[in-house]
């Protein structure tokens, strides 16, 4: 008598770095992954800016059901299209994402729009924001520039987008949850107890990064070329 064996196969979260409209190695990356239809895929922001082909990741993550928190350019794009709803003088962007406000469609937009500035993952005991925050701070307490553009924890606790201006903001992170950001690309991997920074630098030629849970895998893939100046990286 044949027996049939059924193989039940586990949901599993992936977390994945700065993108930056990298869409080929946004594939590779989910085929390293071994990603399924029903994995839960949630991006650390920046999406768009810098890249080759930030609609094309936009119009891929809707399509895949892929969840993100707001980068600081996505944010940007975001105020510059209010500024224009609004009848006021939009702050001026940089050509990369200048030129994307001229091929977004309304569903694009929209996307963009739902983004939250942190997400959680209780099943993790996880939270992905995509800078940072302060030590010490509620996270629902945190000010949205920290959320956006933390790097570093001055001597009076206080955060800053500056590299060098103090410790490391994950350095100092005491849990009890997990942090997962991106955003500090010239500092790579960032493997601290209760943070973890997953912007690995594709833009700018370097690896785009995923972590899997629950195991918390980290899992990389090579930029095809550089997309971009690592000024500001």
């Amino acid at each position: 008598m044949c027996q049939i064996v059924l193989r039940l196969e586990m949901r599993q979260t992936i977390v994945i770095g700065d993108v930056h409209g990298c869409i080929s190695e946004l594939h590779a990356l989910l085929h390293a992954c071994e990603f399924r239809p029903g994995d839960d895929v949630v991006f650390v922001g920046d999406l768009v800016g810098r890249g080759p082909d930030s609609k094309g990741v936009l119009d891929f993550v809707k399509k895949i059901g892929g969840r993100s928190v707001l980068g600081n350019h996505d944010h940007a794009l975001l105020s510059w299209k209010k500024a224009v709803r609004n009848r006021e003088e939009p702050t001026v962007l940089p050509r990369s994402l200048s030129l994307l406000t001229t091929v977004l469609t309304e569903e694009n937009w929209r996307l963009l729009e739902d983004f939250p500035f942190f997400l959680r993952l209780p099943d993790h005991k996880a939270i992905v924001v995509h800078a940072g925050l302060e030590p010490g701070i509620d996270l629902e307490r945190q000010d949205p520039f920290i959320l956006l553009n933390v790097r570093t924890i001055r001597s009076d606790g206080t955060g800053s987008e500056s590299k060098t201006e103090g410790p490391l903001w994950g350095s100092l992170w005491k849990g009890p949850e997990t942090v997962f950001f991106g955003h500090h690309a010239s500092q790579g991997l960032q493997l601290h107890p209760h943070a973890i920074g997953i912007d690995t630098g594709c833009v700018y030629g370097g690896e785009l990064t995923a972590c899997l849970l629950p195991e918390r895998r980290i899992v990389s893939v090579k930029a095809k070329r550089g997309y971009a100046s690592t000024k500001g990286a």
